[in-house]
């Protein structure tokens, strides 16, 4: 039963009441390898409460995170639905983490709970949604197939309303297929015997399982195309007559407009507030469906940046990458989403924050997302924040067998896997005020099609810039093809000194990768990284030189961005600015700031 309805947490500007469910007897928690400041903080009542799509919001809603009914194997896809379920497990961290309560890897996964609707829900569709699960997913409500998604990384929905029971409880069952060492399915940096630039792989549901009640006439998507002067709401609808829009800062409404349903609404804002890194002011919106009588079916919340990003010629004629009509240079860590205690879910809200007020603490603007996509309220933050994100999509390939060199194409399936994922991925997180850029590929892992997919993704997204190879002069990358909006060099411990005779402009998108190993906060196992350190000043000193060299790389050829590897350790990886249990900044952050600005400047004339 529902019994705790306290949890209330503001999403832009607006109320929402998150539902919890009570502890449970027969859970516990495990301890992590290496525990976070917030590992202590989740429990089975308080596991991510926080409303999870900030982006389009509506008052009602059930948080189904809590502890469920498991059972899992190692292996056997062929393994029929278990009979019982002899383990309990702590959604939404995946089965290897001490935070599950599991800490075991299994690619066979069941889960189950019993769900109680409450009863002013009545008359409303219901909605089952579920963040992400890790790799192919099924679920059951009352013993009836809702939904069937394929993909690790992607959110999914289900209408469940015409199987619900008329009273009492609904069985809420999910089955999870992840073979993440030899399916066709993107995985990322995960891999079953991690080592090296590979990590501890995850499964099974890794993200915020909830319900939403919706009525039957509902606005289903937000997609939002930003500029300098306002903004155009593309509304995805289901019934409905006309979508209003209403645009407000914190002083009250500004602006507003109206057209039929299933059509674009252009926004104008009077004297508008640009999104800058420095400013990362953020309107919130209220948009509205209405049916022939003029009456409001639904209503949502949201909130968008006024921003542009594109190419600009510099005082040489040289591309450079101009945010909101100016060159602005872009200067972040590579962030790769890992954790000691979660794996690939952050323990807590806080701990998903912590990573990005760090980043903006030394001084930088940017942040790449490496081979992952992240829950909406990492984006959240970092709009909130003022990071821009370079998004990656997660590689279809984890390690590669013998020297490096140009890998063979994937299979047919695999390619055609890894389209469907990145499309999902974009319409997923097109209304993002703070991405800039995707990224189909990673230094040639999985690489195939480099052009035509470079040419999808503009397709799909002709607002944003395209890397179509980050590190597109290494590793196992294909012969450049100029395709996408910017050549990407990845030069260790670096900087590159990249230069292209075209209309691209250039970016060092991996350099640095210093290591320093801090005894009591690393993983078991011997770190490494391109280059190590002894100490922390010396960390510091070279990071300095480093940096320096970038400076003058960034004047001479003009470059437009530059990615410092990385944000914190992972597992064996020690090449951290932050130790891997986020309990130590390695470096001293005054001279981190003070390199930063130095290049940012340098780049941003």
């Amino acid at each position: 039963m529902v019994t705790d309805r306290s949890h209330v947490t503001s999403v832009t500007g607006v109320t929402m009441t998150g539902m919890t469910f009570p502890e449970e007897p027969g859970w516990r928690r495990l301890d992590p390898l290496l525990s976070t400041p917030w590992s202590g903080d989740v429990a089975p009542g308080h596991a991510l409460p926080e409303y999870p799509r900030p982006q389009l919001t509506r008052p009602r809603w059930l948080n189904l995170n809590g502890v469920w009914e498991y059972a899992g194997w190692p292996s056997s896809p062929d393994e029929p639905r278990p009979s019982g379920y002899g383990e309990r497990i702590l959604v939404p961290f995946p089965p290897e983490s001490a935070l599950s309560e599991i800490g075991r890897r299994d690619e066979i996964l069941w889960y189950r709970r019993l769900v109680e609707i409450p009863p002013d829900w009545r008359g409303s569709r219901v909605l089952l949604h579920f963040g992400a699960v890790d790799q192919t997913a099924k679920a059951w409500v009352n013993n009836q197939l809702v939904a069937a998604h394929e993909g690790g990384y992607t959110a999914f929905s289900a209408d469940i309303t015409d199987v619900l029971r008329a009273s009492g409880p609904q069985e809420l069952t999910v089955r999870a297929e992840d073979r993440t060492d030899i399916e066709p399915f993107p995985v990322g940096k995960q891999r079953n015997t991690p080592g090296g630039i590979w990590y501890t792989a995850s499964s099974g549901i890794w993200q915020t399982v909830w319900l939403e009640p919706v009525p039957e006439a509902r606005i289903e998507r937000l997609d939002l195309t930003p500029d300098l002067t306002g903004v155009t709401v593309s509304p995805q609808v289901t019934g409905g007559t006309e979508v209003v829009v209403v645009i407000s800062s914190k002083d009250g409404e500004l602006a507003g407009a109206s057209a039929p349903a299933g059509t674009p609404v252009r926004v104008d804002v009077p004297s508008p507030r640009l999104w800058t890194p420095a400013d990362p002011h953020l309107y919130s919106l209220r948009v509205e469906l209405r049916d022939r009588h003029g009456e409001v079916s639904d209503e949502v919340g949201s909130y968008v940046g006024l921003r542009t990003i594109g190419l600009l010629p510099d005082s040489s004629g040289r591309p450079r990458i101009a945010l909101n009509g100016r060159v602005k240079f872009l200067h972040g860590p590579l962030d790769q989403g890992y954790w000691p205690d979660g794996i690939s879910t952050a323990p807590t809200d806080d701990a998903l924050r912590f990573d990005l007020e760090k980043t903006k603490e030394l001084g930088f603007n940017c942040v790449r997302k490496h081979v992952k996509v992240e829950p909406a309220r990492w984006y959240f933050w970092a709009d909130t924040l003022g990071l821009v994100v370079w998004q990656d999509m997660p590689s279809l390939t984890a390690s590669f067998d013998g020297p490096p060199g140009i890998a063979p194409d994937p299979i047919p399936q695999a390619q055609s896997h890894f389209e469907a994922e990145l499309g999902e991925m974009v319409t997923q997180l097109r209304a993002v005020p703070s991405i800039v850029a995707w990224i189909p590929f990673n230094e040639g892992w999985g690489e195939f099609d480099t052009a035509r997919v470079a040419e999808l993704v503009k397709t799909l997204d002709p607002t944003r810039l395209v890397i179509a190879n980050s590190g597109m002069n290494c590793c196992f990358s294909r012969p450049d093809t100029a395709a996408g909006d910017i050549y990407d060099d990845h030069t260790y411990v670096g900087p590159g000194d990249p230069s292209v005779a075209d209309n691209r402009a250039i970016v060092n998108g991996e350099y640095g990768g210093l290591g320093l190993a801090l005894e009591g906060h690393c993983w078991p196992g011997p770190p490494n990284a391109y280059e190590m350190t002894p100490t922390r000043e010396r960390l510091s000193s070279r990071y300095a030189e480093v940096s320096a060299a970038l400076e003058r790389v960034v004047t001479e050829r003009g470059l437009s961005g530059a990615v410092y590897t990385q944000t914190t350790d992972v597992e064996n990886e020690v090449n951290g600015l932050l130790t891997y249990d986020r309990r130590v900044v390695k470096v001293d952050p005054a001279v981190v700031a003070r390199c930063v600005q130095a290049v940012i400047e340098a780049g941003s004339s």
